[in-house]
């Protein structure tokens, strides 16, 4: 073990020397220059008041020096002003800059999207010094009067890549990693009255190797600036531990304090008082084991004092119940005067891997998680508070409880936050080597010269995070390969903090992780890990690519997660749409994504994954998403009774604190409602109730429905009282029986046929087709039209992302004009001669693409409603699947009124509307269209028994599955939608056509989820290659028809 020490520290030893002639930003040994030790985030106090409320930026020993700065901006390193430090340096012709920023979004530079590769050639640590813009930022400020004789320090919370420090000319510092703070102490550097505060800022460095994330890449002072004050003796650290007994109920409360000497002379006798106060502000009596002394404290030297108490049964931290208390700490000096107060919340919590689970206060959570970037649509990575707080509030009230801090330490405002609210977190490092690729032998993470960045990069986030009871587990990094460096991590880590278990993805199952944590781990490699017994529960860190439209067979994926005890969840990609607000030439609103900012490198749109928009505007795939993770379900026992059961799938929520609210329906009608306030459920419990259902004799032609809302009895600081939480829909089993009218009594029907056409005329509507193509070309009713133009038999979608992803545009490329170019093979026309108001039409195509035979069968009645029927004969052989078996119309645009009776109201997929209920809905067109930052298939709505489109007078068409079928409608075709490859539109770049184009489907193919880079649609929604048959009804609607009624009444 000595010996393998010796070397390390020889190769470590050679390196350093290797490197010492190299500049800061080009060696990955040295990471900073006189930057203070990290600690937990802090900040002094004037008394006990303020620090109990610990709201670090109220403080009188706090001061923000956000705002304008002077700055220049060049593309590389030796056209930089290098004296610009100086305070005689004349700067007054330079542009100001918003302070935090990034420079890309004030003027300067380019931002450009990668998603793992680099900007510049790889030769690591080296940089290209040809383009390697720096930016130079230069403020005056003064230090508050009453700040005299004590400590001043200056803090950048974010600065990327790295930056040189100056204060009044005179060099402070050197740092690097982008996402942890940059402290330094200036105290000698300052003056009375103004001071001149100057940094250096490159885009790049050698810590831009392990930077390597997929988002957008950007360079500036992006996160707060602002000095802070101590005394000569001050709190330099501290951490809370909180160990509850075996039995999770008692606690043991811990405080290790650094106490730090900054001044020239020793201190002696001070103490450090720990006082604990509840959320109403009551102090909880501690031992006297809280208070500490130290007898001597020697100049620029520091001690430890160790504060711990017994807390009896003291309410637990969780993301459910995120109970905080206040832990107040008081130095004293010999005279028991407080000469500085610091605070910070704590949360009583224990997180751990037991019997190979993860297990929070004892209890084996699921991780229902979703990964975020930091990300605002317009100030780039600079994010505020309140768009935090909706980040966190979004969460909540779509049931996510986790996020991994993808790929990097946040702002030290998220964790305070999200113990707050209540959310677990996965606290990621700053470590990213993706572009290098994982090779043994390439990798960084298998470099000697390495080990320290890594290292560093973990320790810092580590000492900075370590109170926050939200953070639940520590992750070492994001893609960036696998060696001994991260086993040095993972030692290290468990040596310092055995608090809470580690996880890095790319160790998969060896020993330096305590989860395994794959990311986009198929179905199939779940079930296959849950069949035998492990030491680590899988959870996956990164799952179903949320990439457009996305996310379906999510359910799937939580089915199986539910039934496997090792199975403890997972964390979508992504959060947010990392999209930025840009105009059109014209003045029209667009989101933004790679290349769209004329940089020539780039990976367009894999960014815009979110789960909600760039503005956090919310999706379908967010509604899905919320349904799919409740955290009640209801199961039919008795329908008939009304008798269900209630599942409590919380972990420490009663579900006293809902209400149950219901109702039950005849197809759109509401029979009977109610609301139960009485339901007490213990957490992981379920039972049987009653609801005061009365159904004696059902209609056969009606269906019946029970729904059931979850509200929350009181406001919450994420939610209004009321708000929904959970919800389910269950059928009773009632046999629908289509109710046929008889036509014998419809009026007769004209045929007027010749070699070109067929016209039909009945008592108020005209039909035609056209015989050579086979085509219905004109539909009237009422001297109005209903059909400008099909239905046409047709195959296509516009591809989606997933699809882009898995070479559906090329793979099922057969089938895109399979339907426009069908050969008419036999067209017939047959009339009832008994009646005279009932005519077929019968035509028959030949595929040639597809080599399959297509047969459409029309049954023209009386009263002008059309009845369809479509087969397809699949011949050929080895045909790639079917996107999808539809008709496609077009509609006067004036039928701009969209109702239908299925699921909905948004937009829903065969795999993925778990979250939509069976319902009757009005829309309007727009409505019905989903625009997705870069447009492909949308709108479909499924399970639908029928769908009408009127204008506003109530008068259109009502399209009747027989007995279901799916739709969509827009202004826009799928050719309009179809990309020539990924991300290369806007819907900008759509022009709304003069009809509205619609789609009637037997089934389109599901949209996938599982990644967006080769990962096909599950095979249980995949339209194979066979035989199909789709039947639909087609009906006028007149004004004032009751479209239930009429979807009933079909002709015989």
């Amino acid at each position: 073990m000595k010996a393998k020490i010796t070397v390390s520290l020889f190769i470590i030893l050679f390196s350093s020397l290797v490197f010492a002639q190299i500049k800061e930003w080009e060696n990955p040994e040295l990471n900073s220059i006189n930057r203070e030790p990290m600690h937990n985030t802090l900040m002094p106090y004037e008394n006990f008041e303020k620090a109990s409320v610990a709201k670090r930026f109220d403080s009188n020993y706090f001061f923000s020096l956000n705002g304008k700065w002077k700055f220049n901006w060049v593309g590389k390193p030796d056209e930089r002003p290098q004296e610009f430090y100086k305070p005689d340096y004349d700067v007054s012709a330079w542009k100001e800059i918003n302070v935090p920023s990034n420079w890309q979004f004030e003027g300067y530079d380019v931002p450009i999207y990668l998603n793992s590769d680099y900007l510049f050639p790889m030769n690591p640590p080296f940089i290209e010094h040809s383009w390697n813009p720096v930016g130079s930022y230069r403020r005056e400020f003064e230090v508050p009067a009453d700040w005299k004789d004590r400590q001043t320090f200056l803090v950048f919370d974010g600065v990327e890549a790295a930056m040189y420090l100056w204060v009044n000319g005179e060099f402070v510092g050197y740092s690097e990693d982008s996402r942890l703070p940059a402290e330094f102490n200036i105290t000698k550097f300052l003056r009375e009255g103004k001071n001149t505060v100057a940094a250096e800022v490159y885009r790049f460095s050698d810590g831009s190797y392990l930077e390597a994330q997929d988002m957008w890449r950007l360079s500036g002072i992006f996160r707060n600036v602002y000095l802070m004050s101590t005394q000569q003796l001050h709190i330099r650290d501290f951490e809370v531990q909180t160990e509850l007994d075996e039995n999770y109920i008692d606690a043991e409360l811990k405080v290790i304090t650094r106490i730090r000497n900054y001044g020239a002379n020793p201190f002696t006798k001070y103490k450090v008082e720990a006082t604990l106060l509840d959320y109403k502000g009551n102090s909880i009596e501690l031992d006297k084991t809280t208070s500490g002394r130290i007898e001597y404290v020697y100049p620029k030297a520091e001690s430890v004092i160790n504060l711990k108490s017994k807390v009896v049964n003291p309410l637990k931290w969780s993301a459910e119940e995120p109970n905080l208390y206040t832990l107040v700490l008081a130095l004293k000096n010999e005279k028991d005067s407080v000469i500085e107060y610091q605070s910070t919340r704590v949360g009583f919590r224990k997180s751990e891997i037991k019997n190979g689970q993860l297990l929070v206060n004892g209890k084996p959570i699921l991780i229902k998680g979703t990964n975020r970037h930091e990300h605002d649509p317009v100030t780039a990575h600079y994010v505020k508070e309140d768009l935090m707080i909706k980040d966190i509030v979004l969460m909540k009230q779509h049931n996510i409880n986790t996020v991994r801090t993808s790929h990097y330490p946040n702002d030290p405002r998220w964790y305070e936050l999200c113990d707050e609210y209540g959310l677990y977190v996965i606290d990621e490092a700053n470590v990213e080597s993706h572009g290098i690729g994982y090779d043994w032998d390439k990798t960084l993470a298998n470099k000697p010269e390495w080990l320290w960045a890594h290292l560093e990069r973990n320790q810092s986030m580590v000492e900075r995070d370590k109170n926050h009871p939200s953070i639940i587990i520590w992750s070492f990094g994001n893609e960036a390969g696998d060696g001994t460096n991260f086993q040095a991590v993972y030692d290290w880590m468990k040596k310092r903090d055995a608090s809470r278990p580690l996880h890095y993805e790319q160790a998969k199952t060896k020993s330096h992780t305590d989860i395994y944590c794959p990311m986009y781990a198929r179905i199939e490699t779940l079930l296959n890990y849950a069949k035998e017994k492990h030491d680590k529960p899988l959870i996956l860190c990164e799952y179903e690519h949320s990439m457009g439209n996305s996310l379906g067979n999510i359910k799937d994926y939580w089915d199986v997660i539910e039934s496997h005890d090792q199975l403890q969840g997972a964390s979508i990609w992504d959060w947010v749409d990392q999209g930025f607000k840009k105009k059109t030439a014209d003045g029209r609103d667009f989101w933004a994504y790679g290349g769209d900012f004329g940089e020539k490198m780039t990976d367009r749109n894999f960014l815009i994954n979110g789960l909600v928009m760039a503005d956090r505007s919310v999706t379908p795939k967010t509604i899905e998403l919320k349904k799919v993770y409740q955290n009640i379900s209801v199961l039919p026992v008795d329908m008939k009774k009304g008798e269900v059961k209630i599942v409590n799938k919380y972990f420490f929520t009663n579900l006293d604190k809902f209400d149950l609210v219901w109702n039950f329906k005849e197809d759109d009608k509401t029979l009977q409602e109610g609301t139960l306030n009485n339901i007490s459920l213990e957490p992981r419990k379920d039972k049987m109730i009653s609801l005061p259902i009365s159904l004696t004799s059902p209609k056969k032609d009606c269906e019946y429905w029970l729904n059931i809302i979850f509200r929350l009895k009181e406001k919450t600081s994420w939610a209004e009282k009321g708000f929904e939480v959970a919800r389910e829909q269950l059928q009773f089993a009632n046999e629908k029986v289509i109710v046929k009218v008889d036509s014998k009594n419809y009026s007769q029907i004209k045929v007027i046929e010749n070699d070109n056409e067929v016209k039909l005329n009945g008592k108020d509507f005209e039909i035609s087709f056209d015989k050579k193509k086979g085509l219905l070309t004109s539909y009237k009713y009422e001297n109005q039209i209903l059909i400008e133009k099909g239905p046409e038999p047709n195959f296509w979608r516009a591809p989606t992302d997933n699809d882009f992803g898995n070479g559906f545009e090329k793979r099922t490329a057969v089938w895109r004009n399979a339907g426009d170019t069908r050969v008419v093979k036999n067209f017939s026309t047959q009339i009832d001669e008994l009646t005279k108001n009932k005519v077929t039409v019968n035509i028959e195509y030949e595929l040639g693409e597809v080599g399959s035979q297509y047969l459409s069968t029309y049954s023209i009645f009386g009263n002008g409603e059309v009845g369809i029927e479509n087969k397809i004969k699949i011949i050929k052989k080895d045909l790639p699947e079917l996107p999808r078996f539809r008709l496609k119309l077009n509609l006067p645009k004036e039928f701009s009124n969209i109702s239908f009776y299925g699921k909905g109201p948004h937009e829903n997929y065969w795999d993925r509307n778990a979250g939509a209920f069976v319902d009757l809905y009005k829309l309007t067109i727009d409505e019905m269209h989903t625009p997705y930052v870069s447009p492909q298939e949308n709108g479909t709505r499924t399970d639908l028994r029928w769908i009408s489109m009127t204008n506003e007078n109530g008068f259109g068409l009502i399209a009747v599955g027989k007995p279901l079928l799916s739709a969509s409608t827009r202004f826009y075709t799928d050719e309009d939608l179809t990309q020539k490859e990924r991300g290369t539109m806007h819907p900008t770049d759509l022009t709304k056509r003069d009809y509205i184009y619609v789609n009637l489907d037997l089934k389109q193919m599901g949209v996938g989820g599982d990644d967006s880079w080769g990962a096909r649609t599950h095979k249980e929604y995949t339209l194979f290659p066979q035989d199909y048959n789709f039947k639909l009804i087609l009906k006028p609607i007149r004004i004032g028809d009751n479209l239930m009624k009429e979807s009933k009444k079909i002709s015989n």
